[in-house]
């Protein structure tokens, strides 16, 4: 049990590294969180006692408890709140997290304290996150999928949306999405004169050509309108999808082929690759522009089901061919992913065999739902 112990505490200390948390294990480096556990002993003896791991961030405080096993994740009383007995408080990491979390707010200058029971592994885990008070009361959130909520970018907006239950950022940023959807729709047939059925391969090619950004195989400052055959805006845009599928191991090539095939007009269109004058600049320019500083630089949760591409993509589904049915795209519902995603606890790395889906104009879709993930086939 120990070493299972041990492969828990190194999956957290990863995740909360990839994630910008800076923290500290077994105690703090902060003196009064220090002195604060230093009678925080489970047993009630009045003598130290150290959580995993505990990290400042800002003015809040995280406070986390781990155990490998995800039947030790939380245990209730009849009446269906945390247990506080000592060995509820010893065995279960959501129990030992409110403790510890509680000790703090009562014995530290720190009153903001998240404290979060994690279960399981890395394949198979349950993140519970509680609000701590200074009394003896809580607050349960939402299980998550990671710390990221937590991360410094992030954990004011998340406090904002699930402790005080108000309207912030991402809401505002949603609704503003959406907007631009209906924006984009008028811009697709103003400059690109594009058929309905054509405007969606548009969009979704130019979203995985920004995503490939990140990894240098993509500029938008690439695209200046060059008429050079292999060096005009459709083509940059084509090799940037090229790679983006190559590198989420879409195969085999006669099906990846395929898929790019789907995604020609970006290449074949004059009008997409000639400047416009009223735009000073290629139509695919500016289509990747309004993409990339309406959406991409507008995404907020990103390791979380709050999956704005899809939102965005939906929403632009719905002037371009109605539900998008009658274009071959089948968008699945939103709590449908949801859904089978946590049933199957389908991870960014997963492969998933889909023998539901024979057509790839489908496929497209599939690449928006649920944190971006690709369907790969095996």
């Amino acid at each position: 049990m120990a070493k299972k112990e041990v492969r828990t505490d190194l999956w957290v200390a990863k995740q909360l590294d990839e994630c910008g948390i800076k923290f500290d294990a077994q105690g703090s480096n902060i003196k009064e969180l220090d002195e604060a556990l230093k009678t925080a002993s489970k047993r009630g003896t009045g003598k130290a006692g150290y959580p995993e791991y505990v990290a400042v961030i800002g003015n809040f405080v995280l406070v986390i408890e781990d155990k490998a096993d995800i039947e030790k994740q939380v245990n209730l009383t009849d009446k269906g709140v945390i247990a506080t007995d000592t060995k509820s408080i010893t065995d279960y990491a959501v129990n030992g997290a409110y403790f510890y979390g509680k000790h703090i707010a009562q014995n530290s200058p720190f009153k903001k304290v998240f404290a979060l029971g994690v279960s399981g592994d890395e394949k198979h885990h349950v993140i519970t996150p509680l609000w701590v008070d200074d009394r003896e009361g809580y607050k349960e959130l939402p299980d998550l999928e990671s710390f990221v909520s937590f991360s410094p970018r992030n954990i004011r907006e998340y406090y904002t949306r699930y402790v005080l239950e108000e309207e912030t950022d991402v809401e505002k940023t949603t609704e503003q999405i959406l907007k631009d959807a209906a924006e984009l729709h008028e811009y697709l047939r103003t400059y690109g004169t594009l058929k309905d059925q054509d405007k969606p391969l548009v969009v979704a090619g130019i979203l995985l050509a920004l995503d490939e950004i990140e990894y240098g195989g993509f500029s938008i400052n690439s695209l200046t309108g060059d008429q050079t055959p292999g060096m005009r805006d459709g083509d940059k845009l084509m090799n940037a999808i090229r790679g983006r599928l190559t590198r989420s191991n879409v195969g085999p090539d006669a099906k990846k082929d395929k898929l790019l095939h789907e995604f020609a007009i970006i290449q074949d269109s004059v009008r997409l690759n000639e400047k416009n004058d009223t735009l000073g600049k290629t139509p695919l320019k500016y289509y990747t522009e309004f993409l990339y500083e309406r959406v991409f630089k507008n995404i907020k949760y990103q390791k979380t089901s709050e999956d704005f591409i899809g939102r965005f993509y939906g929403e632009f589904m719905s002037y371009s061919g109605g539900d998008g049915q009658t274009l071959g795209i089948i968008l699945t519902p939103r709590h449908i992913t949801d859904l089978m995603c946590d049933l199957v606890n389908v991870g960014p790395d997963d492969v998933v065999l889909d023998q539901t889906t024979p057509n790839m104009i489908q496929r497209i879709s599939g690449i928006f739902e649920r944190n971006a993930l690709i369907s790969k086939e095996i």
